[in-house]
């Protein structure tokens, strides 16, 4: 049945719980590629942060849509023969398809205006040093910053990043295009080799999209992903430039990509997705990454759900209102809670600094649910007990719930120590 011209603000928060995947079912057996490609055709790409309290932001968002699975299956996509993924600037650092490298290469020529000034200026001042790391890397890449730094001085940024001129010339050459990422080490740290030796001979050689057709695509991939959205989410997908990205949306919408709809309460014109689908119910039940795209907009998140968020790593201790790395727990169709959370690696155990209930929820039936999806999250995680929580309006609840433990539970509960990041 067609959806109509004004859409409920419930209609709203299914269509976009759909459009990215939490309404798929649950893979029957062992997870697969084929169901990493599913969530990779909701999602479009994957976002990429350092911050490693719990576990890597790039592997929660396939958890959260698939449940338990293998992480080397996003290991094998982004690093190996036949490479799925590669790595470039698109909502941030992310791990994207690689038939999108064509449709980012506008970003790549644009370097000279919108990369960093850090990186611009060495370009400018030391071209020189640019083209001797360049040399470097076809000569003996992949390889870290680390294996060719040299005598250099190292200056600290705006972001308190201590890069050295070699790095700053890899990152340089890392947003033009000229190198690329085949994959990270242990450490986390990129390691750069030339484009022709990672990426599939076929996108390597395919040409780059104009910019105005770059735009459609990206818009497209993101309006599909959101299901509805309006006009700066589209945008801030993938960061598009702000005409570009207002012309690729009045175009999508001349050729039937996009429709404009009302959506319920929002005070700025809605775009709907010509396959955006409208479930009965939503049966989720698990939490959510703080880079996860479903949250990437707090506004966004906020008029759908009701849901005002945003991550406090960067907010000194005594200011944080919910702790330090917070996940959203989604419940059906709502963010019933959120919760703080600490993989204490050495002890083998899910430290759980905070919990918090929305104010909308049932506590009752939000303890027991979170109860149940922590546990679920431990044995993912390779920690074999769930600690109770320290603090929050959810607390006491979950701590009975977890206390209680199901008919057979994968992850005992023990008493808070102190927590070790790990």
């Amino acid at each position: 049945m067609a959806l109509s011209d004004e859409l409920s603000l419930a209609q709203a928060r299914r269509i976009t719980l759909a459009a990215q995947g939490f309404t798929d079912p649950a893979p029957g057996g062992a997870v697969t590629m084929r169901h990493l490609r599913r969530v990779l055709g909701r999602v479009g790409l994957l976002q990429i942060d350092s911050v490693n309290v719990l576990q890597r932001a790039h592997y929660l968002p396939l958890y959260s849509r698939l449940g338990p699975y293998p992480t080397d299956l996003l290991d094998r996509a982004s690093a190996r023969a036949p490479r799925a993924l590669f790595e470039y600037w698109g909502h941030e650092a992310s791990l994207i398809p690689v038939e999108l490298h064509p449709a980012l290469r506008w970003r790549m020529e644009a370097a000279h205006t919108s990369a960093w000034g850090g990186m611009r200026r060495i370009a400018v001042e030391q071209p020189a040093l640019v083209a001797w790391v360049r040399d470097e890397v076809r000569a003996r890449g992949p390889l870290t910053a680390a294996e060719i730094e040299h005598d250099a001085p190292r200056e600290t940024g705006n972001w308190g990043w201590n890069w050295s001129v070699v790095k700053r010339a890899l990152e340089w050459l890392f947003w033009t295009g000229e190198v690329t990422s085949a994959g990270r080490n242990s450490a986390f740290a990129r390691l750069y080799d030339l484009p022709e030796r990672v990426l599939p001979a076929a996108v390597a050689t395919a040409p780059a999209l104009s910019p105005e057709d770059a735009y459609r695509q990206l818009v497209a991939i993101s309006a599909r992903a959101l299901g509805v959205a309006a006009e700066p989410e589209l945008r801030d997908y993938f960061r598009l430039p702000v005409a570009g990205a207002r012309r690729a949306v009045a175009e999508l919408v001349e050729g039937g990509t996009l429709r404009p709809v009302r959506v319920e309460g929002w005070n700025r014109p809605a775009y709907l997705h010509a396959e955006a689908r409208l479930p009965r119910r939503v049966r989720a039940s698990t939490l959510v990454s703080p880079f996860d795209p479903l949250v990437w907009e707090r506004a966004r998140a906020e008029r759908l759900f009701g849901f005002s968020y945003r991550i406090e790593i960067y907010v000194p201790a005594p200011q944080r209102l919910y702790g330090y790395y917070v996940l959203p727990f989604l419940h059906g169709e709502r963010f019933a809670g959120r919760v703080d959370l600490k993989a204490d690696r050495k002890a083998g155990v899910l430290r759980v600094p905070a919990a918090w209930r929305e104010p909308d929820a049932d506590e009752a039936e939000t303890a027991v649910a979170l109860a149940a999806e922590l546990r679920r999250l431990a044995g993912w995680l390779g920690l074999t007990e769930v600690a109770v929580p320290d603090r929050g309006d959810l607390a006491r609840a979950l701590s009975d719930a977890l206390e209680a433990g199901p008919a057979a539970a994968p992850a005992p509960v023990v008493a808070t120590g102190t927590a070790a990041d790990g």
